[in-house]
């Protein structure tokens, strides 16, 4: 659903379903931003981010998950989030979210990519 709603919002998105597809994936290919949840299959989100950090420090990472702590939200904020949405969520305000970070002047490219994992 997400990927639909993002897609018909002109964003290019490339999905991983698991915590290695999303490794291989940001090793693979450049983003303008990742949008991770707190759960995967085979590992946290949490992971990923840290992982996207140590090569990438720039590019914005939102997490979006039912994942609603406190700590969760502080534990994204700590691997490098800049944003943490609670679902669910109005379509709109997930592409705002992420539209405001992918334009921000530190941020913008030429190309909209999204990284759902």
């Amino acid at each position: 659903m997400v990927c639909l709603v993002l897609e018909s919002n002109d964003f290019d998105v490339r999905t991983a379903g698991t915590l290695e597809d999303g490794i291989r994936l940001a090793q693979e290919e450049v983003f303008d931003l990742y949008l991770l949840d707190m759960w995967l299959p085979d590992g946290v989100g949490l992971e990923l981010a840290r992982i996207v950090r140590k090569s990438d420090c720039a590019t914005p990472i939102v997490f979006f998950s039912a994942a609603a702590y406190e700590s969760d939200h502080s534990d994204a904020l700590a691997a490098g989030a800049q944003a943490y949405l609670i679902k669910p969520i109005n379509p709109t305000e997930l592409c705002d979210v992420i539209s405001t970070l992918i334009e921000s002047p530190e941020i913008a490219r030429t190309a909209k990519r999204v990284s759902v994992a």
